[in-house]
């Protein structure tokens, strides 16, 4: 359970090898969008992972090309009082991508055994039990022929310190600082320990975890864009769906 620990955070790319291949893994991602998903596929990504590890930014460079009536971008927050009535999956059911859509979550129902873990939102019987009913949600959604990714967005707490500075220093980012990061950023040890026993319980070849090393924003984007470029062409050779030579450079 150190897989955090392990990660390359030092990778790096400069900027004009950077906006290159950002060209070329975003048009392959277009035609898979174009192909798999025009046939009536269906795919979520989860995004998860450290305040200010890049996750936004990540998210509008991994959209930013395709055709916008067939993705969906959910920001999942607390939930909302009728909301709490319910069980905690029944947000994310209701938001499960119809024949030809991607839908991404920016935050997930990973929530139940990170933040309401760590901050006690969840008791220990109902996040322990999650493991489990996530388990079997996520089997379910690919039963049903939903290709699901979980993307981990990491930096380490020099770099977050950095990016957190920078975001009050420029007017344009403020408002992105809230008290609840400084108070995650005093808690970092327990979001790690809890990230590590999740990998460790929810990481499957169905719905695999992806690490990604942020410290370098660009460096995380392309490997947001190679990962889910990677996921449908494997699902177009799946379904026998013919699609362009894809350049899928490395980097």
């Amino acid at each position: 359970m150190n897989r955090l620990a392990e990660l390359p955070l030092h990778q790096s790319i400069d900027k004009k090898h950077y906006r290159r291949l950002l060209k070329a893994w975003q048009f392959d991602l277009l035609s898979l969008q174009q192909s798999v998903l025009r046939q009536g596929g269906r795919m979520i990504i989860n995004v998860e992972g450290m305040d200010a590890a890049g996750k936004g930014g990540a998210i509008r460079r991994l959209v930013e090309r395709l055709d916008p009536r067939s993705f969906k971008v959910y920001r999942i927050g607390p939930p909302q009082d009728w909301e709490q009535a319910r069980h905690y999956l029944y947000r994310f059911w209701t938001r499960i991508p119809g024949p030809g859509e991607l839908v991404i979550f920016d935050r997930s129902w990973y929530g139940r055994v990170l933040v309401e873990r760590v901050e006690g939102f969840a008791s220990e019987d109902e996040w322990r039990r999650a493991y489990r009913e996530i388990n079997e949600f996520e089997q379910s959604l690919v039963d049903a022929g939903i290709v699901l990714r979980s993307l981990w967005f990491h930096i380490d707490p020099d770099e977050q310190l950095k990016r957190f500075e920078a975001r009050l220093a420029n007017p344009f980012k403020a408002w992105k600082m809230t008290d609840e990061d400084w108070r995650n950023r005093k808690r970092w040890d327990d979001y790690i320990d809890a990230a590590e026993e999740m990998f460790e319980r929810t990481d499957s070849d169905h719905a695999p975890w992806t690490l990604i090393p942020a410290n370098c924003k660009y460096h995380a984007r392309l490997t947001t864009l190679q990962t889910v470029v990677t996921a449908l062409a494997e699902e177009a050779r799946r379904r026998d769906i013919p699609t362009h030579r894809l350049a899928r450079p490395a980097f």
